[in-house]
């Protein structure tokens, strides 16, 4: 099974610049997006052989999830069941026979890091839904956590210190997160490699340059990882501030 996880930043800007054919070349079986900021009937796909399930923030233009499968879920539920969290549209989750798959925008905490007390409480709600699904079966994440976990997951670790998403908080919570029985899938099969990243700012020519954070994830149950075949980060995939990351398991 082939998964991939984007965030667009604005699907109907990146429909201008090659979405469809990205999306036909990756073949994916279960196509996540992030950041999407649309409102529900501003735009059309034209998919066959795929589901659609969207997650729309109620404010317009922001936010917002989408999910593409060609695997039919048995369930599909929308945000993690707590109000405060619920209306951003950041969370989808599929329910399937062995497995749940979840997609997720993670708050930013912001320029001054205005909205970092938020985004600890978002962690920690997060983490117990994440959880309480673990306690049924195994969970396969995806999505921009707008977290770079470690110095080698992005290029400027030291003047990046205490900027949102290399706080010290943000990065003791995914630590928390992954010795929770979670594994980073990427850094599985690539734990030493540097210089890969997954977003670069439209600012100072971060992405000629390889000025990058890596942000996006698939993060699994650590009882999936024998099931991992491949993890990738298409870092030549254009079109968003980010590219597609992928994780290619056998289920």
């Amino acid at each position: 099974m082939k998964c991939i996880s984007w965030n667009v930043n604005g699907l109907r800007a990146v429909m201008n610049k090659g979405f469809m054919e990205t999306f036909d070349c990756l073949k994916a079986d279960i196509f996540c997006l992030q950041e999407t900021k649309l409102s529900e009937g501003q735009i059309e796909l034209d998919l066959p052989g795929y589901e659609q399930f969207w997650n729309y923030a109620e404010k317009k233009g922001y936010s917002g999830t989408a999910v593409f499968t060609s695997k039919a879920p048995v369930n599909v539920t929308y945000g993690i069941g707590i109000e405060e969290h619920d209306h951003e549209g950041r969370v989808i989750t599929l329910e399937y026979g062995d497995f749940f798959f979840v997609t997720c925008y993670t708050p930013n905490s912001q320029d001054g890091l205005k909205r970092l007390d938020y985004r600890m409480k978002w962690e920690d709600d997060f983490l117990g839904y994440l959880q309480g699904l673990d306690s049924k079966k195994p969970v396969i994440l995806c999505g921009d956590l707008n977290v770079a976990h470690q110095e080698i997951d992005l290029k400027n670790p030291k003047t990046n210190h205490k900027n949102a998403g290399f706080t010290d908080e943000e990065r003791a919570k995914m630590t928390t997160f992954l010795k929770s029985g979670f594994v980073d899938s990427w850094r599985y099969f690539h734990p030493d490699e540097k210089d890969i990243y997954s977003w670069w700012s439209y600012r100072f020519k971060a992405r000629e340059k390889n000025a990058g954070w890596r942000i996006d994830y698939f993060i699994t149950s650590e009882r999936l990882t024998d099931k991992y075949k491949d993890a990738k980060i298409h870092t030549d995939i254009f079109g968003s501030d980010h590219c597609p990351v992928e994780l290619e398991i056998d289920l």
